[in-house]
């Protein structure tokens, strides 16, 4: 008779990027987005396709879960709405009107919707359990963690009451020691930048982030918008707790972030349009938040090492994807070590939920794996065999070749990218997370200067200003940039070393933004942002060995053990899944070769002009 298991389905959905994740007697066996299923960016809806893949996964019908756990308590959060607009009535009338229909139709009765949706999956039989949001973020960031005492800090938009918490994590236990509630939420006032600089919420963050090393930090403008933040919008105290002047923001009730007019006679600058002119004013103002952002997070890490005497932090939630402040606190060095959990947003809130029961409810130890996380790398998401590749291809009628030694096909590819080809790298399982980390990539020679710029306006289709990071071998990361430990999961950006630093023009902040931008400053310049930052990777041969064998075939060859890895994926678009996603993907931008497993595409480049070189190389099946 075979031993019973005890099998963990986490789920995350009905705000943005839902999620589900499995675990079996402990062990993380599979977790995805439904984004990546559905082809609709940070989908936010009943996640079934994500739950339908985790069991297939594992190999078991639904029938078989023993729990169910929702990252958060409905009823708390609708305690929550109630009072908000209680206190600030009559103000938020239209919000209200838009939400509340919802939350009595549906929401309310979230235990019944869950049950009704998995019934289109299976027969559920176990027990349904909600954990607090703040307890799944914490959870999520220190059960997979490779340490057994931990300080736990989790920031984000706002969970039921919670935007910030400060817990301790020891042994399987999680204690809360301190809490911040909505509506002072540090993820909130970012977001509420990210509005105002005309980008969109809940995904535009990571593009005020890239914006701001573009800002000017001598410039007087630059010096009084961080001022009129401090002394108008957010009272930061010595502990990194925090109120907002609620004033100048309409999050609370309305239907947007800020209340323009008040922001507008504060920073005597008018919120940007989605597609306006980005000045000099909107990246100054972007490198002031950033800096505040970045003041709160230090704090608030010096006040979680005081009230826990822990060596060791652990972050999650939507502001620990902050990877220029997690630099800047890593240098700190207030603790021996940090991790960062790689879905720290809303995704990993399932993930969270299943650890919560299998720890704290049903008691279990947490065990360590020699120094080493239980992510596995973040490749939790699907793998497709080659059988699954040859008949998307078949199906389009692509011309392909196979090389099945694993040798000669990164010294094949290593060829492609030093002779400055764009490749899509398509290998084995998803991802899950944010970051593409050399399975679902595309790839580059980042020592070549106009790659960062063909990558953001003919392959990605974004803005021109946005960086790129760097994946690099785990035993080469100090050749290159200051950082003295690894960075598997891009979740801290650091400066390069010294050695590799090409000077700029006395003017530079006087140039224009893609001027700056354009300018070669460093050895590695496509991957080397306007301040000499990168947010790096480091690549390790236990968690993907192909993609470590290409960047040692790279180096051999180049004496460079760095690429370019950037997502695969376009503007608006999740990172692909399917190889039929990653073959649409190719063909409707100027990539030039497509990897998808051992079967290699290449593309006729047809010439333009008579002295552009024709190339095409034909290949045998081997």
């Amino acid at each position: 008779m075979r031993p019973k298991k005890n099998i963990i389905l986490g789920i995350s959905a009905f705000y943005h990027d839902s999620s589900a994740s499995l675990l079996i007697n402990g062990e993380l066996v599979a977790a995805a987005q439904e984004e990546r299923f559905t082809r609709k960016k940070n989908d936010e809806k009943f996640p079934i396709h994500a739950i339908k893949y985790v069991l297939e996964e594992a190999g078991i019908p639904l029938s078989e879960v023993d729990y169910v756990g929702f990252y958060d308590k409905p009823y708390i959060k609708f305690e929550r709405l109630l009072e908000t607009y209680h206190v600030f009535s009559p103000r938020g009338l239209q919000s209200f009107l838009l939400a509340i229909p919802v939350w009595i139709k549906e929401k309310l009765f979230l235990k019944k919707l869950i049950v009704d949706k998995l019934k289109d999956i299976g027969t559920f039989k176990g027990a349904l359990l909600f954990p607090e949001h703040h307890l799944s973020h914490a959870a999520s960031a220190y059960y997979p963690s490779p340490f057994d005492n931990a300080a736990i800090l989790t920031i984000d938009g706002v969970g039921e009451w919670a935007t910030t918490t400060i817990s301790q994590g020891t042994k399987n236990t999680i204690k809360l020691i301190k809490e911040l509630n909505f509506p002072h939420s540090l993820g909130l006032l970012y977001s509420s930048f990210t509005y105002y600089c005309g980008f969109k919420v809940n995904s535009g963050e990571y593009k005020l982030m890239g914006l701001a090393p573009y800002g000017d930090e001598q410039s007087e403008q630059t010096k009084e918008f961080k001022r009129k933040i401090k002394e108008a919008l957010i009272d930061i105290r010595e502990d990194g707790s925090f109120l907002l002047n609620m004033k100048y923001f309409n999050y609370a009730t309305g239907l947007t972030m800020t209340k323009d007019l008040e922001w507008q006679t504060l920073f005597l600058l008018p919120r940007r349009d989605r597609e306006g002119k980005i000045t000099q004013d909107y990246m100054n103002l972007a490198l002031a938040i950033q800096q505040v952002t970045e003041e709160v997070i230090l704090k608030l890490s010096e006040t979680a090492r005081k009230v826990t005497n822990s060596d060791y932090l652990v972050l999650a939630g939507g502001v620990a994807l902050n990877c220029v402040a997690n630099g800047k606190l890593l240098k700190r060095k207030i603790y021996k070590d940090i991790w960062i959990q790689p879905a720290a947003g809303d995704a990993g809130g399932s993930l969270g939920a299943a650890y919560a029961i299998w720890h704290i409810y049903l008691n279990q130890p947490k065990v360590l794996r020699n120094e080493k996380d239980s992510m596995k790398g973040s490749y939790l998401g699907p793998a497709f065999s080659s059988k699954d590749i040859l008949n998307v291809l078949n199906k389009f009628s692509a011309p392909i070749t196979q090389i099945k030694d694993s040798v000669k096909l990164t010294q094949k590819v290593s060829d492609y990218l030093e002779n400055g080809f764009v490749v899509g790298w398509f290998q084995g399982r998803m991802e899950f997370g944010p970051r593409a980390l050399g399975n679902r990539s595309i790839l580059a020679d980042p020592r070549k200067p106009e790659m960062q710029k063909k990558l953001n306006l003919k392959i990605k289709h974004r803005e021109g200003f946005r960086p790129f990071a760097p994946a690099v071998l785990d035993s080469d990361v100090e050749k290159y940039f200051e950082i003295d430990r690894v960075s598997p999961y891009m979740q801290f950006v650091d400066t390069i070393q010294p050695s590799k630093k090409k000077t700029e023009p006395e003017n530079y902040h006087q140039l224009h933004l893609y001027e700056r931008l354009y300018h070669s400053r460093s050895d590695i310049p496509a991957v080397t942002h306007v301040d000499y930052s990168a947010r790096l990777q480091t690549v390790h041969q236990e968690t993907n060995p192909l993609f470590y064998q290409l960047l040692k075939t790279f180096k051999k060859s180049t004496n460079c053990s760095v690429l370019i890895n950037t997502s695969f994926n376009v503007r608006g678009e999740p990172i692909v899944c399917t190889p039929e996603d990653a073959y649409r993907c190719f063909m409707k931008t100027e990539m030039d070769v497509l990897i998808l497993n051992d079967f290699i595409l290449i593309k006729t480049k047809q010439p333009k002009q008579n002295n552009v070189t024709v190339w095409k190389e034909e290949f045998e099946l081997d």
